[in-house]
């Protein structure tokens, strides 16, 4: 076996096109392991589950798909999205909503990805279908930058990915009621365990497992605020919270990070097959 295995690599590393060949041989893993621990496995078979509903198009992850479902159950109002820490818009929870008709607001720290934004997305900005707004995020600032922007004290999505104060940020937030929440938690922490990075101002992530808080202490936060936890991304990243008055019987009980928590499956993360890239679309009349 291990004589097999060198003279395969021995071969690729050989190939001029070694990089896109190993590429796709872990591509092809991943998926194997996708079709195995997750379209296979009992755990994940209940129709009020949102995992097997994973899709990526613009989502890092399968948060795109696990969104559309979310909507599909609870249904949409204004259609109107919140997300901060967006990058260059090409990747992140809310793009496939703005394509698809969606308006909304983001906020981004990086001057260059917030100069890509306003190049990629003119044609959006220009028609205030999208606003962008550059700011370091804090609890002390969220609610003005909110309220600056004329975002709908009702919106129907709010996605927070800021590596770090994450938590805080979505404490200070009391004015507004999105009916659906995406926020990153901290997997390395098991379901049962309370922890929240302390809060700072000024923190950003370090590139340690020092960011955001555990599964547990967002469920906890959100049934002060009046949310239920309904799922969490295969990899162990975002967390996906529904308004209670909301959520009816449309989702799997119990409402907790014991029955909902996804380990970190990091080696699972990979872009779209395809370059992305912010597409125009149309539909027959």
């Amino acid at each position: 076996m291990k004589d097999f295995l060198k003279r395969t690599f021995s071969k690729l590393w050989q190939s001029s096109n070694f990089n896109h060949k190993l590429t796709h041989w872990l591509h092809l893993a991943s998926d194997d392991y996708v079709q195995r621990h997750l379209f296979a496995n009992p755990r994940y078979a209940h129709p009020k589950r949102l995992t097997r509903h994973e899709r990526q198009v613009y989502s890092q992850n399968g948060e795109d798909g696990i969104i559309a479902e979310i909507f599909r159950r609870i249904g949409t109002t204004n259609r109107f999205f919140v997300e901060f820490g967006v990058g260059d818009g090409l990747e992140n929870n809310s793009a496939l909503l703005l394509i698809t008709g969606w308006q909304g607001l983001w906020i981004e720290g990086s001057t260059a990805s917030v100069q890509a934004i306003r190049s990629r997305f003119a044609k959006q900005l220009h028609s205030k279908q999208l606003t962008v707004r550059e700011a370091f995020i804090t609890a002390e600032n969220i609610e003005s930058l909110l309220a600056e922007a004329n975002v709908p004290e009702e919106l129907d999505m709010l996605s927070v990915d800021i590596d770090g104060n994450d938590y805080w940020v979505w404490k200070a937030i009391t004015r507004y009621r999105p009916r659906a929440v995406v926020i990153e938690y901290n997997a390395t922490f098991p379901p049962e365990v309370e922890w929240i990075k302390a809060y700072k101002p000024d923190a950003v992530w370090d590139g340690t497992m020092a960011f955001s808080a555990s599964l547990k202490s967002l469920e906890l936060l959100a049934q002060r605020k009046g949310y239920v936890l309904v799922g969490c991304t295969f990899t162990g990243i975002n967390a996906f919270f529904v308004r209670q008055d909301l959520a009816g019987d449309h989702f799997y009980a119990p409402f907790t990070a014991e029955e909902h928590y996804e380990p970190p499956r990091y080696f699972l993360q990979r872009s779209a097959g395809h370059p992305r890239t912010m597409v125009d679309f149309t539909t027959e009349p």
